[in-house]
């Protein structure tokens, strides 16, 4: 069985540089290190940082001392305004895309308008956003229709897709005279996702590597689905199955944004390995 791994599988630059921040803080601080929430969505690097003394607390009324670590999802402003009230090291590890939706946000509210999100209710990166956009910031439902003022501005997760975003513009669009929109979609989300449909239209079974929390993970399931290729989440190579390969000529691997490097080999080492082990038998009953 031939196996892809698609050009743009695993940590993107803003995972990357936040993780690379937390590795650094705790080999450095002689202090303790805490992380508002895990630092990306990905439980083996959480783990990792977690032996290295990396200890994830969910409220700022948590941190007593030391350094803390703000996310790659941001937090809202009041944390930040709390932290500092603490007197405590803080550490921004924002993705500087989410940062700029933040920007936007903040600049959509300053126009008057009322700032809708689109994107997933409960996201840490949405819940951020909020607090950039004002009291009158809504989440945008395609099955909510909430009643939207004359002036309104729009913007999405960064982790979003373009479709989703397209569909929640024109249904905006009808419903308001007067629509400003930054579209603050990471472009390397859109070309993972570009990609990852690519890969699963050559393909004959797709597996997605990374958190069952992730946000973006899911995103890629969903599409590779959407394109009708059978398709496996998984977070490491021990939940791979053989039964899954076994009438597959290719498969196609990729992986979402906070998943390590390392994770991806280890997934398509273990596949060669299962693709030997249906080969041999194979072999067997012949």
């Amino acid at each position: 069985m031939k196996i892809e791994v698609a050009k743009r599988a695993g940590f993107c630059f803003g995972v990357k540089r936040a993780v690379k921040m937390a590795f650094e803080a705790a080999e450095s601080s002689s202090h303790p290190v805490h992380t508002l929430g895990p630092i990306i969505h990905n439980p083996q690097v959480v783990e990792e940082l977690d032996r290295r003394g990396v200890r994830v607390l969910d409220r700022p009324s948590d941190v007593r001392s030391g350094t803390v670590i703000i996310r790659s999802h941001g937090v809202h402003p009041k944390v930040l305004a709390e932290l500092k009230a603490r007197k405590v090291r803080v550490i921004d590890a924002t993705c500087p895309f989410v940062t700029k939706a933040q920007r936007a946000a903040s600049t959509l509210r300053r126009e008057g308008r009322q700032v809708v999100i689109v994107g997933e209710r409960e996201h840490p990166e949405v819940t951020a956003l909020r607090g950039y956009a004002g009291g009158d910031a809504v989440i945008y439902s395609s099955r909510n229709r909430v009643r939207l003022k004359p002036k309104v501005g729009a913007l999405a997760q960064t982790t979003l897709s373009s479709e989703v975003f397209s569909q929640a513009l024109c249904s905006l669009a009808a419903r308001t005279p007067d629509l400003h929109v930054f579209n603050t979609i990471c472009q390397a989300t859109q070309i993972r996702q570009q990609d990852t449909m690519e890969l699963a239209k050559r393909s004959d079974v797709m597996v997605v590597v990374g958190g069952r929390n992730s946000a973006n993970t899911s995103r890629l399931v969903e599409l590779c689905r959407k394109v009708g290729r059978p398709t496996h989440h998984v977070e490491t190579e021990e939940e791979l199955q053989a039964g899954w390969f076994r009438r597959a000529d290719s498969a196609g691997v990729t992986a979402g944004a906070s998943t390590p490097e390392a994770t991806v080999r280890q997934v398509v080492k273990r596949m060669r390995q299962l693709t030997k082990t249906n080969r041999n038998q194979e072999n067997e009953k012949h």
